[in-house]
């Protein structure tokens, strides 16, 4: 089954696709074996795991040109929205399910994390990042200048429909029933010596605002608390 996307997919660089995300490998639990990859693009983390890990990949791909690459790098691809994909995954279950950057594109993903968590293993896990929505560059934007201007790509993607923090992507997956065993920010900026100042005069509330996304790791309330990454 396809999927006719929104047309503003079609105009996105071809590297918007192919970003290999390695730095949520170290995410993904070690004993994982069978992992779903939900919004893979064209595979490229899935493809930079199977070169590393012995795993079976499954991947969902709402955007065809890239699920048609995506069927050459892993072991199977369902080219259709996530929801629809979830659904036809019947009673299938994975170690781990992937989600980079994608659950800030679903209209509702209170309801995608609840049926993904449907999916999981007793011990499986949900890796996921999302743009953090109080990244320096957004804050300095909103709060100094009132300005909030979608773009092509970056935290304000015009694609983006739904935006984070660390508190409210905890609650995604707790609303959920899910366990959020690691929550912590990602691909960080270099900040200022001005910013420095005042992030130390209120007490390092801003320490968040350093990271451009978030990344998360979250269990089934019965999976063992020691489970590692």
């Amino acid at each position: 089954m396809t999927h006719n996307l929104d047309p503003a997919y079609a105009g996105k660089h071809a590297s918007y696709f192919e970003d290999n995300r390695s730095e949520m490998a170290a995410f993904v639990p070690s004993h994982a074996k069978v992992i779903l990859e939900v919004g893979c693009g064209n595979a490229a983390f899935a493809a930079m795991l199977k070169a590393s890990r012995n795993v079976v990949i499954t991947c969902i791909e709402p955007f065809e040109p890239a699920a048609v690459i995506a069927r050459q790098r892993v072991d199977r691809v369902i080219c259709s929205s996530i929801e629809d994909g979830v659904s036809e995954l019947g009673s299938e279950r994975f170690d781990c399910i992937v989600a980079n950057d994608v659950l800030e594109h679903l209209v509702d993903p209170w309801d995608a994390v609840s049926k993904l968590s449907v999916l999981l293993k007793p011990d499986g896990a949900i890796v996921a990042s999302v743009p953090n929505v109080r990244y320096l560059p957004v804050f300095n934007d909103y709060v100094l200048r009132g300005e909030w201007r979608y773009r092509q790509s970056g935290v304000l993607d015009r694609t983006h429909l739904r935006f984070f923090t660390q508190a409210s992507l905890r609650d995604l997956f707790e609303s959920s029933g899910l366990r959020v065993d690691q929550l912590e920010g990602i691909n960080p900026t270099q900040l200022s010596w001005r910013f420095r100042m005042l992030h130390m005069l209120v007490g390092g509330a801003l320490d968040d605002t350093r990271f451009k996304q978030l990344a998360c790791v979250c269990r089934l309330p019965s999976a063992a608390a020691s489970s590692s990454v």
